[in-house]
Order: C-alpha cells, then structure tokens, then sequence
C-alpha cells in the first residue's frame, strides 16, 4: 500500500503492525514488480516471452508465481483501504471531503509516476478505485466483509469469460479468433519479434524515448478500472473489514493470527503450487497461463492476503531492530515505492540501458542490496523528520499547505 501522510501512527505495537505490514508490502512489490521493470512486458506472466526458460529461471518464476505473484499488489490494496479509514475516521465530518481531496492528488503524482518514470504504476489506480471505496467507509464489518465477496465473486466472473474467450479463439480459424489470439499473446505467450524489439527500444532508451513509449503504450488510468477495478476495491473492502474488526492493528489474539495464519497459506500456497505446475506442465501455453496468473487465482489470492498478514503480526517483535526498521520502511513505503521505480528504471532504462539484456534469475541478485537500502535508509531520516521526502509532499500537495517537516 501507499503510505498515509495523514497517519503517523504512535509507537505502540497495536499501530506498528500496520507500519510493519506496510514495509513489508512495499519490499515484496519490488519482487513482483522486477520482471516488468527488466523485461518486455509479456515475460511479466511467461518465461517463453523473454528472459530465459533455463532451470534456474523456471525455478525463479515458480518461486514467485506461488509467494509473491499477485499478492503483493493484494496486500498493498488490503492495507490501503485500512489506510483510508484512518484518514476518514480522524478527520471526523470532514473525512469524505478530506479523502476525495487525497485521492485527486495521488491521481495527479500516479499520472506523473505512469507517463515520465514507469509504465506499471499503481498509483493512479487506487486513486480512481479509492474514491469508489468511498461510498462503503461507514459500512460495519460484515457488510464490508459481504461487499468484499460479491465484488471479488464479480471480478472472477469477468475474469472467466476473458479466459474461457481466450480458449475459444484457439483454433484461429477465423480473423477475429486470431485477433483475440494475438491479443492475448501480447500479454501471456510469447509476442511477435517486433512486438518485442519496440519494447526494448522504447523501454531501454533514453529518458524522453521512454517517455513517448510510455504514452503509446502504457495503459490510461481509467483502462486499468476494466482490467482489475474490482479485484482493487476487493481487497480494500476486505481491508477495511480487517482494521474495523482490529485484525490489521494487532487487536487478536496470537492464538487466532496462528490459525488465519495457518489456515489462509496452508490453503492458498498449495493452490497455488498446483498452478504453476499446470502452466509449466503445459509449456506455458498462454491458455494456462492466463488460468493460473488470472482466472483460477481470483478465488484465493485474497486469502493468501490474509494470510500474510496474520504471519506477519505474528512475526512482530516489538522493540526488536528488524520490526523497527520495517515499520520504518512502512512509513516512508511512497518515497520507497517511486524510489525503486527510478532506481530500477535507470539501470534498465535511461541510465545504464540494461533492458532485455538480463535473465530472469540474474535480476533477482538486486534484491538483497536494494532491500538493504529500504531498510537502511528510512530510519536515521525518521529520526529527524515526521515524514518521507514524498510523504511530506502528498501532504503539502492534498493540504495545500507547508506542513512542519523537522521534529
């Protein structure tokens, strides 16, 4: 999830295990997110589009498609819908003008995240998707709960005719049938040759040849409403369930985190294991591909969610250095999240145009090093000052004020 500036949350365990969740989210999106930032966007879901199908990069993908994949970007949105009523519930009769004003100025720093630094981002969709959510703040929690249901029940219908679209237009014997075919190939097989070459050019130029890419290419904000709208307000809604029923702020007790610990990943890792076996037993053929990465993965994506965050409040160790710098990393995870993108983009983009040039499983040797610098950097600045850098100016920006930046 995005940080709140708004929420600057007491040193107490029963806050800290959102800081904490966050910190941890804003690590793992790094994890999910690097394919996209070093390969065509097509090798995302398959290793046939590019970046090596060797041992050690199949083993790669599978590792990240049944820990990672998906639920990272869930976690994000559980906690951002936690986060909204945060702001809300403080702001007091203000709170839906308060929110509004927040979500139009994250939409403006998304738009300029998405156009002149990286195609993926996220931003400007929870913004869209969080003003929606706006209209189910004052539900209580089983109603949020049940509104979290049929939305996701609604997004895995969606989600199953586009696939059940996907294998109807298998036998291309029509011009629509392999236009759809080629659609879909764009985004889980393996693209045509020019396909692939636009996008290293575009993505592994320079800076402005990145940019004209990006506004050809990219996805508009609004688009991505079609695309995963629901599955967004979903996992808000089921986050905002979580932090009314005191889930999400350490309220449980340990012996109930351990058995929603236990039960959510027992279930949902496996389910997960067995669709990456499926899409590699069937050589990544986009049909299973979209199957497992999509369809099939609507259903227990959340409780994965859920999961993790109960194994993490768990883990919690109040006092302990690494829960200290996690909930450090938590409450700077906005200048963390676009620092990464510009960090990642200048090694495979404008700076040392290392684009398409790396196998999948090379890529993941950036994880230890940029990790330790998001665990490194946030706590002697938190010493020192009540926000982020980009935290300060999301303030400053939904405020329209210059809010006191030293303590």
């Amino acid at each position: 999830m995005i940080p709140d500036p708004d929420v600057q949350t007491p040193a107490d365990t029963r806050f800290d295990t959102l800081d904490v969740i966050r910190g941890v989210a804003v690590m793992g999106i790094l994890v999910a997110n690097l394919p996209a930032f070093a390969l065509p966007r097509a090798a995302y879901f398959s290793p046939l589009a590019w970046g090596g199908t060797g041992p050690a990069d199949i083993a790669i993908w599978f590792a990240n498609f049944v820990l990672v994949e998906g639920k990272m970007r869930g976690l994000f949105s559980f906690l951002f819908g936690a986060s909204m009523l945060l702001v809300i519930d403080r702001a007091g009769r203000d709170g839906a003008q308060v929110h509004l004003w927040r979500m139009a100025t994250l939409f403006v720093i998304g738009c300029l995240h998405l156009y002149l630094i990286w195609w993926g981002d996220i931003l400007s969709h929870y913004a869209l998707v969080g003003g929606l959510a706006l209209m189910f703040a004052r539900l209580p929690v089983r109603a949020l709960v049940a509104a979290g249901i049929i939305t996701l029940a609604m997004e895995t219908v969606i989600s199953g005719i586009a696939t059940q679209m996907l294998f109807d237009s298998a036998p291309r014997n029509t011009a629509a049938a392999t236009a759809i075919w080629n659609g879909y190939a764009a985004i889980f097989g393996a693209p045509p040759a020019a396909v692939l070459s636009g996008d290293i050019a575009g993505q592994g130029g320079g800076w402005w040849t990145g940019v004209r890419w990006r506004w050809d290419h990219a996805d508009a904000p609004f688009a991505s409403l079609f695309y995963v709208g629901l599955q967004t307000l979903s996992a808000m809604l089921f986050g905002m369930a979580a932090y009314r029923s005191g889930f999400l702020t350490g309220g449980w007790s340990r012996a109930r985190y351990r058995r929603w610990a236990t039960g959510c990943l027992g279930l949902a890792l496996p389910a997960y294991a067995l669709l990456g076996w499926l899409t590699i037993a069937h050589g990544f053929d986009q049909r299973w591909v979209m199957t497992g990465s999509i369809f099939a993965s609507e259903p227990i994506r959340m409780i994965a969610v859920v999961g993790y965050a109960a194994l993490i409040v768990l883990l919690i160790r109040p006092g302990g250095g690494l829960t200290r710098r996690l909930a450090a990393t938590g409450r700077t995870a906005f200048t963390n999240y676009i620092g990464t993108s510009v960090l990642m983009t200048f090694v495979f983009g404008w700076g040392l145009h290392r684009f398409g040039a790396w196998d999948r499983a090379t890529l993941y040797l950036l994880i230890p090093p940029v990790w330790g610098l998001m665990l490194w950097w946030p706590t002697p600045w938190l010493t020192r000052y009540r926000y982020g850098p980009l935290e300060w100016l999301w303030r400053a920006m939904a405020r329209m004020e210059r809010p006191a930046m030293r303590r």
